[in-house]
């Protein structure tokens, strides 16, 4: 099988890349030069693309602008990079023959309006999502079009919600990755278990890390997040007493990826030790705690 993985200079789409090399011939199509990337040039290039998708069997589109992309780029630009050009890759793709199409799309869409008043929200596919930027209209407009795509052309489409996944102070990423975050290596094995699965239709997965607690602990994360976290997760309370920090007293949503768990039988592996294991290794992909969240001295 060979698959064109979109966005592949990126740290998601370089992940992705690397991770299905293991099994299938992989081809990738990113603006950045890089050693993952092919095919060098914008998204928006039909010729280009349809170049890419030469032989092409499954497309893999992580391509797009992003957050820290708004206000920089204009609405117009997030329509035709993260919509239109969604639409003519799944369509280019089809004339092409490909047999799958897998979506990378985001939580941030659900945003802080899934939480609800004094309790920590819990979202799943079934939440509406919240969006406030034109990064998050244009990501859920570009699944909305999929979905068309998928019923008009009988094209199987997968679109997979991953949670935060980016570097960021090592005490706020170890305690996301039990309630709102993912290791990158984890979101490419989820997009290597679509590839494997092709389930049919449309579907929709939230991709986040495994977490301790259930929808009946949103209050007590809300509240008495720390008390939680230690009773719940015991090792990652002493992992942040043994480094002198605090633990969260509040944390406002989880995402639940139980349902891409079961249905795509995947497993995410990287959990909050693998978090202190990059920062103790001088990893890029976790920054070092800032001191205002460390305990501060007692007088």
């Amino acid at each position: 099988m060979k698959v064109l993985v979109t966005g592949s200079a990126g740290r998601v789409g370089r992940a992705i890349y690397i991770k299905l090399m293991q099994n299938y011939e992989v081809v990738g199509l990113d603006l950045t030069p890089c050693s993952t990337a092919d095919f060098v040039g914008d998204i928006r290039d039909r010729t280009l693309v349809r170049n890419a998708l030469d032989g092409v069997d499954a497309v893999i589109h992580t391509a797009a602008l992003h957050a820290p992309h708004v206000g920089l780029k204009s609405e117009q630009s997030f329509q035709e990079i993260n919509v239109d050009a969604t639409k003519q890759l799944a369509l280019q793709g089809i004339a092409a023959g490909i047999k799958q199409f897998v979506f990378t799309s985001t939580t941030a869409l659900y945003g802080y309006a899934s939480t609800p008043e004094g309790k920590a929200g819990w979202i799943n596919e079934q939440t509406p999502p919240q969006p406030k930027s034109i990064y998050h209209k244009s990501k859920i407009r570009a699944e909305h079009e999929l979905e068309a795509i998928a019923k008009k052309h009988d094209l199987p489409v997968t679109v997979l919600q991953m949670s935060r996944c980016f570097p960021e102070p090592a005490d706020l990423m170890a305690v996301y990755r039990l309630t709102r975050g993912i290791d990158a290596r984890d979101v490419a094995l989820a997009h290597m278990c679509a590839i494997k699965k092709c389930l049919a239709g449309f579907n929709r997965f939230i991709i986040s890390g495994k977490t301790p607690f259930s929808s009946t602990d949103t209050s007590d994360l809300f509240h008495r997040a720390d008390t939680l976290l230690a009773q719940q997760c015991p090792k990652i309370a002493a992992a942040f007493q043994a480094r002198d920090w605090v633990l969260p007293k509040s944390l406002d949503r989880v995402y639940d990826s139980s349902l891409a768990q079961t249905q795509l039988e995947w497993n995410p592996q990287y959990g909050f030790e693998h978090v202190l294991t990059l920062l103790d290794n001088d990893f890029a992909e976790v920054l070092p705690v800032l001191t205002n969240t460390k305990k501060q001295p007692s007088n």
